[in-house]
């Protein structure tokens, strides 16, 4: 899970390098673990999804190096889990490290059916899906959930996490090409066909003190972590790990959340002969 599905931008964009280079420090990143967590939590009140997880198919838009991927099937071994992801080298090492769950080169920006944007995967139908931390990265994030909800059976549970609060140039260094309110994200998400059930902010004080060190530590942090985790790496993130677990829901946190539905179009679903219909029209009307 991460900020891994973009499309034809500058080097910042490169996630096979990024996979290559910082897949060991992310591991211990106190922010993706903190994400997991609330991830985890919000799809847990879903009844029966982690006891009996035979119906469960969860999509992981953004699915990197598979971190969530194992944690979720450890919760839901029954379940069916498709990673979409654009990187090939995040792909491999999602692959071997979680081998009962299928991951699948998409860059889901492109128009369907060109490069590896084939149509295996069509058929999964998501019953839940995960969005975390991948559009704040995106010139056209509506798009991407556009083509994403291909994916998806109508009434799916989507959660997505983004950025909020604090933005600054090291952030554009990094790839990000906004931050969002709660606000600003149920307004992009409505406008893909989703019906957002609830949008807020997390992560008040701890994981706003966390972005504003990483943001004043900027380029060193990077080189440091391409090096590989350090011993103050791994420290701080240990501590940051138990602070975030006493973090507030609050309108001042920087961790903007949010849950949805896919809308879809039910009656098409119930009714086989308009299946093959919208399943054919996924290459055009619904990945334009």
């Amino acid at each position: 899970m991460h900020d891994s599905v973009c499309h034809g931008y500058q080097a910042v964009d490169d996630w096979d390098r990024h996979w290559l280079d910082f897949s060991a420090a992310a591991e211990l990143s106190p922010a993706t673990r903190y994400r997991r967590r609330l991830a985890l939590q919000l799809l847990g009140k879903e009844p029966g999804i982690y006891r009996d997880g035979a119906t469960v198919r969860m999509l992981e838009i953004g699915s990197g190096a598979g971190q969530f991927a194992e944690e979720f099937l450890a919760r839901s071994p029954r379940a069916q889990f498709l990673g979409l992801e654009l990187s090939r080298t995040g792909v491999d090492i999602a692959s071997r490290r979680v081998p009962s769950a299928r991951f699948l080169q998409r860059d889901l920006l492109a128009p369907c059916g060109t490069g590896s944007n084939l149509s295996g995967g069509l058929d999964f139908r998501a019953t839940h899906a995960l969005c975390s931390d991948v559009l704040e990265h995106l010139d056209d994030p509506g798009l991407l959930l556009r083509h994403a909800a291909a994916y998806m059976a109508p009434g799916c549970k989507l959660v997505v996490t983004v950025p909020g609060g604090w933005y600054s140039a090291f952030y554009g260094h990094i790839g990000h090409r906004r931050h969002y309110t709660p606000a600003q994200l149920s307004g992009l998400l409505e406008s893909a066909g989703f019906a957002v059930e609830r949008a807020y902010a997390e992560g008040f004080p701890f994981f706003n003190l966390y972005r504003m060190l990483v943001t004043l530590r900027g380029q060193a942090l990077i080189a440091e972590a391409a090096r590989g985790p350090s011993l103050l790496m791994r420290a701080s993130g240990a501590i940051f790990d138990a602070l975030f677990r006493l973090n507030l829901m609050h309108p001042w946190g920087w961790q903007t959340v949010a849950v949805a539905r896919y809308r879809g179009a039910l009656s098409d679903w119930r009714d086989p002969s308009a299946q093959d219909h919208r399943r054919g029209a996924t290459g055009s009307s619904s990945c334009s």
